[in-house]
């Protein structure tokens, strides 16, 4: 049975106990989670404080809490693992930064922004900050769009990844990324120092 299809099985098991749901998920889907840490870290320096078997371990910790989430689909769970591991990520930046936003010099760093913020850079941590915060505005204006975002970002799914996550066309995506970057960049821009 492809990974895929053995996932939604599990997911989709109402009649399975939630511990033997977890039990069967985790080997199921920890080389995807492993590989979308890894790439939401790829390009980071080795130095960096936060690895991809922790990153995924925690947002494990995150998805699989006291309470038995009832999974709809694989995108569902993706979009989930996705929102996880951006919330574990902003708390390890708030962790770092000194400042709240860090002026002018935040700003400029949530626009350069292409990976992960240098943990030792206070500058990056509170750009990360930053774009977190404008990404939480995007959501209320399109959440489809911030869904994107989160994905491709957080996560380093492509345009065809994304896409099957979220069950739209590949085309859809491209144009909530590109409405979402330049909805970003203006949002941020605006922004007082």
């Amino acid at each position: 049975m492809p990974d895929s299809d053995r996932l939604l099985t599990i997911l989709l098991n109402e009649q399975a106990p939630p511990e033997q749901k977890v039990a069967d998920l985790l080997p199921a889907v920890y080389d995807e989670l492993r590989a979308a840490a890894g790439r939401a870290l790829r390009g980071e320096r080795k130095e960096h404080t936060l690895q991809a078997t922790a990153l995924v371990h925690e947002a494990w910790l995150k998805l699989m809490g006291p309470r038995d989430v009832p999974w709809r689909n694989r995108g569902h769970f993706l979009a989930a693992a996705a929102e996880a591991m951006r919330r574990i990520l902003i708390d390890h930046a708030r962790a770092k930064a000194a400042q709240r936003r860090g002026g002018g010099l935040a700003k400029r760093a949530a626009l350069e922004l292409q990976t992960l913020p240098d943990p030792a850079s206070v500058e990056q941590n509170a750009g990360f900050l930053l774009l977190d915060e404008v990404l939480t505005k995007l959501a209320d204006v399109d959440a489809q769009a911030a869904a994107v975002v989160r994905l491709r970002y957080f996560t380093g799914l492509t345009i065809d990844e994304a896409a099957q996550a979220l069950g739209v066309s590949a085309p859809t995506v491209q144009r909530d990324w590109a409405f979402a970057r330049s909805w970003l960049r203006d949002a941020i821009g605006s922004l007082a120092d």
